[in-house]
């Protein structure tokens, strides 16, 4: 119900709360401050009273009163009838500095005596002792009086005034601290958001300001300048991606749009069954094309599934043993080769690498899993003509396609090694090419899994589910080239 009534400001309310506590704690110093410098004068005063007090205990009648060079100023003696036998002049000899009487057992009393207009005195009582009063009073009993005016500090609160200002220009330094101290806290605080307003989705090339240290506002200026740099870096990407998909169709569009309008126009001389079944063939490398855009997007966009242990050496046997067809496969393992991951896209990223090699060899095909440095090791190589140095990372950029791999594939889309490798990021590997004496060799690493790693088979969700298999799309691609009759070089 308090939340409407405090401030919004992070700053007004740490300060509000910070002075509600100042207040009671300061109070509560500053009454205990008071007291004790009371308490402290007082006692003074009561003590240098008693004194000077015991000093005159062998006062004889028609001595003079001698006043002391101290403040004790108020000096009488009087008798068990209240009669003051002697005074200062302060004290005077009307009437008497108090009424109190010490009992026997203490002989020493202290107390305050305010007059209506005289103010308050503090006095000490002072029970002459037994032996004084057998020897000099015959036995009756006398008192001393000593005391003093009240000190202007103790007179009508003023103690307590002096106290309550200093108190509250003390609480209203400790506010002013702590409004100023947060206000310098959150400064960089302000320069962040105000930065981040000026960040537009256009431009993204803004950075926050990062204040020196290592405190939290620190950490989070460099959070946000790490995430808009990802962001960034994904808007260029996603920006030159689309400019590229829409190149890539732009053509088959044109192309259809321009065999439908030659049907519609020279209906007499134009086939229209040629030209419905060459814009079949264009609509199905739409379909090719929107496949393989749709899958590299959701491989790069959706969260990772929790991954499931794969024996990477038994996998490249599979997949090596169901190509039995056209350019023989050879596989070489070395034990099991346990890597976490998914399996669908793992078939993915060996189905394309090993067509691709298929594809550009010339006599055979040799894939290997190992063990390396704590690291899964996948090799293709093929003996065909290989790819250039400067073109090595060129491939993996979607749409890219080399001469001799238009002419080898002409209906290819460009984008099977891109997803290749956008799946080995995601394992927390890497998919490159390196040397090799002939032909091309791709190199895919994946960390190998520990023990411990492993998670049990029946919490493992299945993520991929709906996505377009990889598999699939590379073995109907490879389909299309099948022969009608395999050959009988099946691959080891």
């Amino acid at each position: 119900m308090l939340r409407p009534l405090l401030p919004r400001s992070i700053r007004a309310r740490f300060t509000l709360m910070a002075g509600v506590v100042s207040l009671i704690v300061i109070s509560l110093i500053g009454a205990g401050l008071d007291f004790a410098i009371r308490h402290s004068i007082e006692t003074h005063i009561f003590n240098e009273s008693q004194r000077v007090a015991t000093n005159l205990i062998g006062w004889r009648p028609g001595n003079p009163l001698l006043t002391p060079e101290t403040k004790i100023n108020l000096l009488q003696i009087v008798d068990s009838h209240r009669r003051v036998l002697a005074g200062s002049p302060g004290a005077g000899v009307q009437h008497t500095l108090s009424t109190m009487r010490p009992p026997l057992s203490d002989r020493v009393s202290h107390d305050t005596e305010c007059f209506p207009h005289h103010g308050c005195d503090l006095v000490t009582a002072f029970r002459i002792p037994p032996l004084e009063t057998s020897l000099i009073w015959q036995g009756d009993p006398h008192f001393v009086y000593a005391g003093m005016a009240q000190p202007g500090i103790l007179v009508r609160d003023h103690l307590e005034i002096d106290t309550t200002v200093a108190l509250v220009l003390l609480i209203a330094l400790a506010v002013w601290g702590i409004w100023w101290g947060v206000g310098r806290t959150l400064r960089p605080v302000h320069a962040i958001s105000a930065r981040m307003a000026e960040i537009t989705v256009s431009d993204l090339s803004l950075r926050v300001p990062e204040p020196p240290g290592g405190d939290e506002i620190a950490h989070l200026a460099r959070s946000a300048n790490g995430t808009l740099a990802r962001l960034e870096e994904c808007l260029v990407s996603q920006r030159h991606f689309a400019s590229v998909v829409s190149h890539e169709l732009r053509n088959p569009v044109a192309g259809l749009h321009t065999q439908l309008e030659e049907a519609l126009l020279y209906r007499d001389t134009v086939d229209p069954w040629v030209t419905i079944e060459t814009s079949l063939c264009t609509t199905e490398r739409f379909r090719m094309i929107i496949d393989d855009v749709l899958l590299l997007a959701r491989v790069r966009t959706t969260n990772p599934a929790a991954p499931e242990p794969i024996d990477l050496g038994a996998l490249v046997r599979e997949e090596a043993a169901d190509r039995t067809y056209g350019v023989p496969v050879r596989a070489h393992t070395q034990g099991e080769v346990m890597v976490l991951g998914n399996r669908i896209q793992l078939c993915g990223v060996l189905n394309n690498l090993l067509f691709n090699a298929k594809r550009h060899a010339e006599t055979i095909v040799e894939v290997t899993a190992t063990c390396c440095d704590g690291q899964a090791v996948v090799t293709v190589t093929d003996d065909g003509d290989g790819i250039a140095p400067d073109d090595r990372e060129r491939v993996f950029e979607p749409f890219v396609r080399l001469d001799n791999a238009r002419r080898r594939d002409p209906g290819g889309s460009g984008l099977g090694l891109s997803i290749a490798r956008a799946i080995s990021n995601v394992h927390h590997g890497s998919l490159q090419i390196e040397d090799s004496l002939r032909g091309a060799r791709f190199v895919l690493r994946l960390p190998l899994m520990d023990a411990a790693q492993a998670p049990p088979a029946s919490m493992i969700p299945n993520l991929w589910g709906d996505v377009p298999l990889i598999r699939d799309i590379t073995k109907a691609r490879a389909s299309e080239q099948q022969p009608a009759t395999k050959p009988d070089d099946t691959s080891n």
